[in-house]
């Protein structure tokens, strides 16, 4: 298979959503799509076999040949209305660059944890520098998964860029969270000097990713928050942001951040939490950070709701693109407008049919 043209083959309207989403980054233009896994398909791939289970737990994150079939399969069946982007899933889990840094997953049905691999360290500066080693069992795992999809999707669909994480995340990863905490009073430095050797490891990580991901024309596609975009294209984030106070996320995180957000071609940064909400105007500040998408926590309303069309018209007014997910199918009009289309991509939470789908897109033309 020819695996380095700019086709998405099982994408009929692929040019048009990439024009879209230049637009979306530019501020400009509107997006909307499903962004976990497209629908049922009304006429389903044929001649696509569905590979046969793996033994354990464990081989479905690491079997790189039958997660790259079973992507396939899944894909086969779906269709990809508007916006919404075919991904072959190539992650072990949110935060696996952790794992190229000396922690251990822990693999579950749905999801990963990351065990602390320095936790009980008690003078943590005499710990060697963090360094990306190619060598590292996970990172092999990684990379034979990547490539593996790559040539298996050929230009049918896209591989984008596993959810790697970064800056405070991963250190706390490596530290246990509540230890890093008491790392934030006691040894600030110790963490800047930590995050700047992170950063560092996730710039090799992303730079060996995007060269097996990229397609003819130098765009990338990131799986988390079905992302594509001109160059180098990622997601950032900062969940731990919740624990602490915007001065300290100023001091600690920003700088890491900004460098990050510098280096790459377009990003977009996940604000997790209403207990997050309080370093918007940092963000907001970084002139390099192109885009904010808003998860509001379980147990309140969800991104369609009009509580958050305020937060939604703060971020659009300060000159940052927005990501809206979760927003039923009926909440969709509503939502552009009260607040317009132009910088806008609405995640729909999941369309019954393509009908469905390509009613509601119907009616979204008018905001575009």
């Amino acid at each position: 298979m020819n695996i380095t043209g700019s086709e998405c083959a099982w994408k009929p309207n692929w040019e048009e959503t990439k024009r879209h989403f230049v637009d979306w980054w530019k501020h400009e233009g509107l997006v909307v799509g499903q962004l976990w896994g497209g629908v049922p398909a009304d006429h389903p791939r044929a001649g696509v076999l569905k590979p046969a289970p793996v033994a354990s737990i464990a081989e479905s994150y690491t079997n790189a040949d039958w997660r790259a079939r079973e992507s396939r399969f899944r894909l086969s069946q779906r269709a990809f209305p508007g916006d919404t982007l075919p991904f072959s899933i190539v992650d072990l889990g949110p935060g696996v660059l952790a794992t190229f840094l000396g922690s251990e997953p822990d693999f579950a049905p749905d999801t990963v944890w990351y065990l602390p691999s320095f936790a009980e360290v008690e003078e943590p500066e005499t710990l060697p520098p963090l360094r990306f080693d190619p060598e590292n069992r996970w990172w092999k795992i990684v990379e034979s998964t990547l490539l593996k999809a790559r040539e298996v999707a050929g230009n049918d669909y896209l591989v984008g860029c596993p959810d790697l994480i970064e800056n405070v995340d991963i250190l706390a990863a490596l530290r246990d969270p509540q230890t890093f905490l008491f790392d934030l009073i006691e040894r600030p430095d110790w963490v800047r000097a930590k995050l700047q050797e992170i950063n560092q490891v996730w710039f090799e990580a992303y730079d060996r990713i995007y060269d097996i991901i990229k397609m003819a024309d130098g765009s990338s596609a990131f799986w988390a928050f079905s992302l594509w975009g001109p160059g180098k294209t990622s997601k950032v984030q900062c969940d731990l942001s919740a624990m602490i106070s915007p001065e300290m996320f100023g001091e600690i995180v920003v700088p890491a951040l900004t460098e990050q957000v510098e280096w790459l071609d377009h990003s977009m940064y996940h604000l997790d939490g209403t207990q997050c909400i309080c370093h918007l105007d940092h963000l907001l500040a970084i002139d390099a950070l192109d885009a904010i998408e808003w998860t509001p926590q379980v147990g309140i309303e969800q991104g369609g709701s009009s509580r958050w069309w305020p937060l939604y018209r703060r971020i659009l007014d300060a000159g940052k693109s927005l990501q809206a997910i979760n927003v039923e199918p009926d909440e969709v009009i509503p939502l552009l407008d009260a607040i317009g289309g132009k910088g806008v991509y609405i995640g729909t939470t999941s369309f019954e049919s393509e009908r469905q789908a390509e009613e509601l897109l119907a009616k979204v033309e008018q905001f575009r």
